[in-house]
């Protein structure tokens, strides 16, 4: 690590399958990521359903793991596994981190209300990031956070496969998280 890296901070990375934290990850980490993708087997059949996402070969079985650096702050990113059988790690995944970037395709849209409700236990601070994939319709923000019934939640657009976008929405989530921080802190 550079002598100029004054913090560091622990970021979840999380969705449902197929959102693309993996590949968010890859597109920011400036070490070569660890990453625990299997090739998916007879046996995800019935279980992981591929409707909207029917290219995907493979599946996070563990975490996903990236650094970034950001000025002077080290970024530590974890990704979870999004399908439910996965969940008990998410525990110990939340276990230090200040906040949760929450992947959502607008395509699958159905399929963030049980990771928004799981994420709800951890009790971290999160913010939304719609990965635009080529085939999705886009809406406002505005839209997307009463589809979700999350009136106060900060929503973005992201590109995960693009190094800025997902930089960008994870400044959003820092400063988002620092916010929170701070309004806890204020209340004590």
């Amino acid at each position: 690590m550079p002598d100029t890296v004054g913090g560091a901070a622990k970021l979840l990375v999380v969705g449902a399958f197929g959102v693309g934290k993996t590949t968010l990850i890859g597109s920011v980490s400036e070490i070569r990521p660890l990453r625990t993708e299997e090739p998916m087997t007879v046996a995800s059949v019935g279980v992981d359903s591929l409707e909207g996402i029917e290219n995907k070969t493979t599946t996070t079985v563990a975490l996903d793991f990236g650094r970034v650096t950001l000025g002077d702050t080290v970024l530590y990113l974890f990704g979870s596994p999004g399908q439910q059988r996965f969940w008990s790690l998410w525990d110990g995944l939340a276990q230090g981190a200040i906040g949760a970037l929450v992947l959502v395709d607008l395509r699958r849209l159905d399929d963030s209300f049980a990771v928004l409700d799981q994420l709800d236990t951890t009790l971290l601070p999160y913010v939304v990031a719609i990965n635009v994939f080529p085939d999705t319709q886009l809406y406002a923000d505005d839209e997307v956070r009463q589809a979700l019934a999350l009136p106060e939640a900060v929503v973005l657009h992201c590109d995960a496969r693009h190094r800025r976008s997902s930089v960008d929405a994870l400044i959003t989530l820092v400063s988002h998280a620092l916010t929170c921080l701070d309004a806890a802190e204020a209340r004590i």
